[in-house]
């Protein structure tokens, strides 16, 4: 269900699409291959419910006009997941984040009704 949501709500800019989505229980893995950028190249992000990632490399050689560079916006359902919560792993070249989703429980969007 959210693989369709979040390949419908992709925004992609960068030169490489490299990047694969799970869903589970307790929330979304995303992993996404970033050649050539450590962790202090990669911003992760949330803006108005998207997740924005940016990454940006040094040139390799110095005819490069530029480095690598990375841009995806994912825009996250309403009310779904912890964007105060993400968490975020660089490491060889992959970026994996974990999206962490409300539980049912700590929801402040459902009222329960008493019934009398």
């Amino acid at each position: 269900m959210i693989d369709q949501y979040i390949e419908s709500h992709v925004a992609d800019f960068g030169l490489r699409r490299n990047w694969d989505v799970k869903e589970a229980d307790e929330g979304i893995h995303l992993r996404m291959d970033m050649p050539g950028l450590g962790k202090e190249d990669v911003k992760v992000s949330v803006e108005q419910n998207t997740l924005v990632i940016k990454g940006e490399g040094n040139k390799d050689f110095e005819d490069d006009k530029a480095g690598p560079r990375y841009t995806s916006r994912i825009d996250l359902p309403d009310k779904i997941y912890k964007t105060d919560a993400i968490k975020a792993e660089m490491k060889n070249g992959v970026l994996k984040v974990f999206l962490p989703k409300i539980k049912e429980e700590e929801r402040t969007d459902v009222f329960q009704v008493n019934v009398e």
